[in-house]
């Protein structure tokens, strides 16, 4: 759905789905599936058939959950990445509460997967990250406004993360 329309975001998510799949080993053969699973749906609610609100984690995991998708896969694409703190900024913090979200190191490790790769599909740091999305959306942008606000539980989630694939002895830069 997203390889055609649009390349750049496929090719973001081939690149997060193969950062979620260092980290996989790190959990139970179950867990790791649902962490690949949702690192290579994350940003699904882009497709331009998918749209309905305009935010992406709702959207996609509105579709994921229309498909029969296990209920935690649709829960961990609706609110990765801080997506809460964006909904707020939205007004869509109605409908981002349909879908529970978890705090877990599934949910570190689909975060860490998305901050540490860049829009291309490649690795970088959650710092790098996060300066790339303020210059390329600009400094009025909600997005901007957004990944500002959440820049202190995204760089916790990647450096919890980053911990337990230094402890299990898991290259990851």
């Amino acid at each position: 759905m997203l390889a055609s329309a649009l390349p750049r975001r496929w090719a973001h998510v081939q690149g997060v789905g193969r950062r979620a799949a260092l980290a996989a080993p790190l959990f139970s053969p179950d867990e790791a599936e649902l962490l690949v699973g949702a690192a290579l749906l994350h940003d699904i609610g882009y497709s331009p058939e998918l749209i309905d609100t305009g935010f992406h984690p709702i959207d996609g995991a509105r579709y994921l959950r229309e498909t029969g998708a296990p209920t935690r896969l649709v829960n961990l694409v609706a609110h990765h990445s801080c997506a809460y703190r964006e909904a707020e900024l939205r007004g869509l913090t109605g409908e981002l509460a349909a879908f529970p979200a978890e705090v877990t190191p599934i949910r570190d490790a689909l975060w860490w997967a998305d901050m540490t790769t860049t829009p291309d599909g490649e690795m970088t740091t959650v710092d790098q990250r996060i300066s790339e999305v303020q210059a390329r959306y600009g400094p009025a942008d909600l997005v901007t406004a957004f990944i500002r606000q959440a820049q202190g539980e995204l760089v916790g989630a990647v450096e919890r993360t980053e911990q337990h694939l230094q402890a299990a002895g898991i290259a990851h830069a």
